[in-house]
């Protein structure tokens, strides 16, 4: 068989394999949802860019539940909300051969995780920060369950839940989530959280070791530092704060939660998905 015969097929199945890529790149890596308008563009329309931010994937598989980082998103017990946070140092408009953006906001901003360190300062000096937390706990089989309306998450509030043993990470929704306050730009000390005996309960009568919640902290505002102390002195519970849980049902998941490998950093904004 000549060498001509054989490079024909060849070089058809590296065609055949490349052209996907020439033609569906720019909407592979930045997907649209069914009914949104399609965002591929072809040379001959350079200024009808329109990107679409999605909030849900995969035909309705897979959730983002993870805040998007905006100037005037809440942050911790202040009025004003971040504020500019992206500064774009180096411009391609100014002759910079490219952009390329900086970024500056506290650790415990929008959807975030909090390590030991956090609240117990020899924790902190000893290194148990963000980089030290385990990612098995982050990622796996998770429950998402619907709080009761009327109170902080207390004791009594974690035993009618009636989560089952063996359950290692619980996305608790609240009153928060119905209330929208993680897209008011004024934090708001009447939140719900968990009260010091509702973490103690959860922490003596459950396996769960990822806790998440739908607002910047998972501790009342009553019972900041002790429900704090309680989940992480054993330094065995992750938590998650700020999650994004609107219009999502009720049940078992997948969570995929990953953090920034901040070295020394007792938190750190973090991406979070759910999977069905």
């Amino acid at each position: 068989m000549s060498t001509t015969k054989t490079m024909i097929p060849l070089l058809s199945l590296l065609l055949l394999l490349l052209s996907p890529l020439s033609t569906t790149a720019s909407t592979a890596a930045y997907p649209t949802i069914p009914g949104t308008i399609d965002t591929s563009v072809s040379s001959s329309q350079p200024d009808n860019l329109i990107p679409i931010r999605n909030e849900i994937y995969g035909n309705g598989k897979i959730f983002d539940i993870s805040h998007r980082y905006i100037n005037d998103m809440p942050v911790w017990d202040s009025k004003d909300g971040l504020g500019k946070f992206l500064s774009l140092p180096a411009s391609m408009k100014n002759g910079s051969l490219a952009n390329n953006s900086e970024m500056k906001l506290p650790t415990h901003t929008g959807t975030h995780v909090d390590s030991p360190g956090h609240v117990f300062d020899h924790y902190f000096d000893s290194g148990f920060d963000v980089d030290t937390l385990d990612l098995e706990v982050l990622n796996g089989p998770a429950l998402l369950v619907d709080v009761p309306r009327h109170s902080n998450i207390t004791a009594e509030v974690m035993k009618s839940l009636h989560i089952p043993k063996g359950v290692r990470r619980v996305l608790f929704r609240t009153l928060n989530t119905d209330r929208r306050l993680m897209f008011k730009r004024e934090f708001d000390r009447s939140y719900v959280g968990f009260t010091k005996d509702g973490a103690k309960w959860l922490v003596d009568n459950t396996d769960i070791k990822l806790v998440g919640i739908d607002y910047l902290s998972v501790a009342a505002w009553s019972d900041l530092i002790p429900s704090h102390l309680v989940f992480l002195e054993g330094r065995e519970i992750i938590l998650v704060e700020a999650l994004k849980l609107d219009d999502i049902q009720p049940g078992v998941y997948s969570v995929h939660c990953l953090p920034l490998r901040l070295f020394g950093a007792e938190g750190s904004p973090i991406r979070c998905v759910l999977i069905k």
